[in-house]
């Protein structure tokens, strides 16, 4: 198993409505890209200051797997259409499990 995950910090001028489509868009991921063994993500529950606002964690059979989730035109549109305007940093991992 492959594991991918991205935590992201929203800008401070970031919306409700802008937020909330990140999620809705990443939630139709799973039913576009077979390649996706499971999908977990959400906002930060907010008990601890300077955390990252939102996480993602993807599970994959193998690396190849996961490179076909990274440059999914759907998974592509939802980076380039809500994440990125929002987006003021971002760190990322992957490990085998």
């Amino acid at each position: 198993m492959f594991r991918h995950v991205v935590l992201m910090k929203w800008t401070e001028d970031a919306t409700e409505e802008q937020r909330a489509e990140v999620a809705r868009r990443l939630s139709e991921l799973p039913d576009l890209i077979p390649e996706l063994r499971a999908y977990q993500f959400g906002a930060d529950a907010g008990v601890n200051q300077g955390n990252y606002s939102f996480a993602v964690v993807a599970d994959f059979d193998s690396p190849e797997d996961y490179i076909v989730y990274r440059d999914h035109p759907a998974h592509r549109a939802v980076i380039d259409e809500c994440i990125t305007p929002i987006l003021a940093a971002r760190a990322a991992v992957q490990y085998v499990l």
